[in-house]
């Protein structure tokens, strides 16, 4: 069965687009069929991957035009792209029945042709964010180690249960993991400690290292394992891909 997880946080700057992609690419290169749906109107997703102005995206599909059409930009991985117009979709779909469960409808003729399907959510919970959650089996959260990003993780917790409550009980946190980490910082070691007493194994061993290479890749349009293989954000997030496969132990899809 397919994975679909959500990458949230609504506190921006913390890698959530970062962690998607280089996720996606990731366990593809480990053999798995991976899409990624960019639910975020800002389209950071979809241009770091070098996907300008689509002829098919998350809001054509949401305002009902076509189905969900994937972009393959390498093998075994596609794309759902946004476009900023998607800002203009929330307001719009005020009214409109059921509006919590479009993703989840949009995406189920196509999400069993995948391995693992991640969610970018926008830096709010939102309309959006509700979406993903409703469509997701797990949620993953980046976070870095700093004391906000601790007092901010409480409203996402919140949502989640509700969610889970009344629209997915399948609904879990799968992991949480630090980005932007430096050891050498006494804060960034004392919250991640804070962090680990607080979730216990819910937090991936794996840091995400400070890397500028990561803050590159995406002005070339590419994952960080094609901008820069050697270096330690390619590491890292290898590791963390390592750790994914562990915790969803399954064989790849015929393809």
């Amino acid at each position: 069965m397919a994975k679909v997880i959500a990458v949230s946080n609504h506190k921006g700057g913390v890698g959530k687009t970062t962690s998607a992609i280089n996720l996606g690419v990731g366990l593809n290169m480990k053999g798995k069929k991976v899409l990624l749906i960019d639910l975020d109107s800002q389209a950071n997703l979809s241009q770091s991957l070098n996907i300008e102005e689509p002829e098919f995206h998350i809001y054509g599909s949401i305002k009902g035009i076509y189905p969900v059409q994937p972009l393959e930009v390498i093998k075994d991985l596609h794309v759902v792209p946004s476009v900023s117009e998607l800002s203009a979709a929330e307001p719009e779909l005020t009214a409109e029945a059921g509006r919590e469960f479009i993703l989840s409808e949009l995406i189920e003729p196509v999400v069993e042709d995948y391995d693992f399907v991640f969610i970018d959510c926008p830096p709010s919970l939102g309309l959006f964010t509700i979406n993903a959650f409703t469509a997701a089996d797990e949620i993953y959260i980046p976070m870095q180690a700093q004391y906000l990003a601790l007092q901010g993780i409480g409203k996402l917790l919140v949502l989640k249960d509700v969610i889970k409550k009344r629209m997915n009980k399948k609904l879990e946190i799968g992991g949480i993991f630090i980005t932007q980490f430096d050891r050498r910082k006494v804060l960034n070691r004392y919250v991640l400690e804070t962090i680990e007493s607080h979730f216990g194994d819910k937090v991936f061993k794996t840091r995400i290292r400070s890397n500028v290479a990561l803050a590159e890749a995406p002005n070339a349009g590419l994952d960080i394992f094609r901008y820069q293989e050697n270096s330690i954000g390619a590491f890292d997030y290898m590791q963390l891909t390592n750790e994914i496969l562990k915790r969803n132990k399954s064989g790849p899809k015929s393809l």
